[in-house]
């Protein structure tokens, strides 16, 4: 009503203006004079207005009359098409101007505008392939899924833009969760298109959710073919595929197959823990123990893990832990300052009863990296020594708030994983666990004085039995054996103290987690 209202005082005023204009003209003196073959013309002023106008709209006319028999000459000499491009231009001047509005809307963030223009271009146009796609992301933008689809389903008719079609249907299927849809249209995509990286990423990621390893790798081969990786990063995520292709198989019948794919993997990239601990296993089972020295031994120069170390000891599992100390020396030559390496080197002792040993190989890390392993291994030292159990306590209460140590972090998302596996269970990245210290994110107990009742026991009334909640973190299990050590193995739990001996063990614990 308002806008119908505005458009009458608009339309008067410029009737007022004009009248007005006309009558100014009127009675205003002079003229135009033409002489046109030796006769005179005069105009008054007005006239002179009026025959400019007439003059304008005269040479409209003239072009366009023009440009019709150019097109009907055209017509004339064969062009089928001349007569209906000259009547479809301004159709077409208006819908590419429609058009390109709609771009401009869609890149400002304008959903609903963008869908409005694109209806209109194609009223103009009739160019689906063109104005279906803008309509489409408009939908999408605005949260309207169900048009969304509608119009992709639209542009799967043509075959210029069925993958267009096929890319946004798999989009919206991931988007809603169904990764068994989103697979199918992947790969019909990555048919259309093999040298798409986007598709090519896609692909190899619902396949490795999938566990369609051996698709995987297929896919991964073309992203090499078509230069889409580099061959470095290709043979790093080939054998990844492969180690997880190897872990698939469980079954007794096929582990031989199991151990075959894990030797492969740890070929194509020995710096892969899981694989070289996995084709370490492999070779123990056939037989073959010095392949299986040699492929951890060249792994440990890479990356010391404790994989490696309980897959080393799995090598000869019935020997002494003395034996087992003398065959891993030539392992700890290898890297001897890396923190595994003295770890590792102390644990071993820890097993032999070489508590002295034990304490060289820390050296200075409980001062440099005290994490919850270093406290703990400290601890089995410290008793084995034969250190006061209040003392051994106070490093377990340490350890009970340090950091976990390295862990396998997601480089993408710093998601932590107890195992090793292909995919990030939180974002689905692929291949970005790495083995690294966590960020100080995680959860820890609450501080080491607030955890000492548990640690040291309450105050109980004289007669009553208190035992140590926290005697069971004492125990180190050295990995790939199933000796341990601690409190257990080298010195009894001594009986609950008494009321004046728990406050002054309480006190000494407090000034050794100090």
């Amino acid at each position: 009503m308002l806008w119908s209202l505005i458009k009458i005082v608009v339309f008067v005023a410029i009737v007022a203006a004009l009248t007005l204009g006309a009558g100014y003209l009127m009675e205003s003196q002079g003229g135009v004079q033409i002489t046109v073959a030796g006769v005179e013309y005069t105009l008054g002023p007005l006239q002179s207005v009026i025959a400019a106008l007439v003059l304008v709209v005269a040479v409209w006319l003239f072009f366009k009359i023009f440009g019709l028999v150019i097109a009907v000459l055209k017509w004339i000499n064969g062009d089928e098409t001349a007569l209906s491009r000259y009547f479809d231009r301004n159709r077409e001047r208006k819908g590419y101007q429609a058009l390109s509005e709609g771009v401009m809307a869609l890149a400002s963030g304008e959903g609903r505008l963008a869908m409005a223009k694109a209806h209109k271009a194609e009223t103009y146009l009739h160019k689906p392939e063109l104005t279906d796609l803008i309509a489409a992301q408009a939908a999408e933008m605005v949260g309207d899924n169900r048009k969304a689809e509608e119009v992709y389903k639209r542009l799967l008719q043509s075959n210029d833009t069925r993958f267009v079609g096929i890319r946004g249907i798999m989009k919206q299927k991931l988007a809603a969760g169904d990764t068994d849809t989103a697979l199918k249209l992947a790969e019909r995509a990555f048919a259309i298109k093999p040298k798409h990286q986007e598709v090519q990423d896609t692909l190899l990621r619902l396949q490795a959710e999938k566990a369609d390893y051996v698709g995987a790798r297929q896919t991964l081969s073309a992203k090499l073919k078509h230069g889409a990786l580099p061959r470095d990063v290709y043979k790093r995520r080939d054998a990844v595929l492969a180690l997880s292709e190897a872990q698939k198989i469980s079954d007794d019948e096929k582990s031989a197959a199991a151990a075959e794919a894990a030797i492969k993997a740890n070929k194509a990239s020995p710096d892969l823990v899981p694989a070289a601990a996995m084709a370490a296993r492999g070779f123990v089972e056939q037989g073959r123990k010095r392949n299986a020295v040699r492929v951890i031994k060249k792994a440990w120069m890479t990356q010391p893990h404790p994989d490696l170390a309980a897959a080393f000891a799995a090598i000869e599992p019935t020997e002494t832990p003395a034996e087992r100390v003398k065959r891993f020396a030539p392992l700890m030559t290898i890297n001897p300052e890396h923190r595994e390496t003295r770890l590792l080197k102390a644990e071993l002792n820890l097993a032999a009863e070489d508590f002295p040993e034990a304490r060289r190989a820390l050296g200075d890390l409980v001062e440099k990296e005290p994490d919850a392993r270093v406290l703990a291994v400290m601890a089995a030292t410290e008793r084995g020594e034969g250190a006061s159990d209040a003392v051994v306590r106070g490093w377990l209460a340490r350890a009970l708030t340090a950091p976990r140590g390295p862990q396998w972090v997601c480089d993408n998302c710093k998601t932590i994983h107890g195992d090793w596996s292909p995919l990030c269970s939180n974002c689905g990245a692929f291949d970005t666990l790495s083995w690294t210290k966590p960020p100080q994110t995680e959860n820890v107990l609450p501080a080491g004085a607030d955890m000492l009742p548990l640690l040291v026991g309450p105050a109980d009334k004289p007669g009553t039995d208190t035992v140590p909640v926290a005697s069971e973190p004492d125990l180190i299990v050295v990995p790939g054996d199933d000796t341990v050590v601690g409190a257990a193995e080298t010195d009894p739990v001594p009986p609950p103290p008494a009321d004046a001996e728990i406050v002054e063990e309480r006190d000494a614990v407090k000034a050794s987690a100090k």
